[in-house]
């Protein structure tokens, strides 16, 4: 089961809860009997494989690749006809 991190909107205190997912907060703050509101923190994510925009471009061959050069000259052989 997650651990859920609450705070009080009355006093500001801190409680962190093991519950099920979905669940709602826990009940009443304990130090004053406000209304606990749950806290999102950060997240870490790490995008690995093949399948995303940074790592497409790294397959040799995958994708052919013109260099500026390449794209002017192609650009001029047309304006000429």
């Amino acid at each position: 089961m997650p651990l859920y991190e609450y705070r009080c909107k009355a006093c500001g205190e801190g409680l962190e809860e093991v519950q099920p997912v979905g669940s709602g907060p826990p009940g009443p703050c304990p130090a004053c009997g406000g209304e606990l509101r749950r806290v999102y923190g950060r997240v870490a994510v790490r995008f690995s494989g093949w399948g995303f925009s940074r790592t497409d471009s790294l397959v040799p061959g995958d994708r052919p690749r013109k260099d500026f050069k390449a794209l002017r000259e192609k650009a001029e052989e047309i304006a000429e006809g």
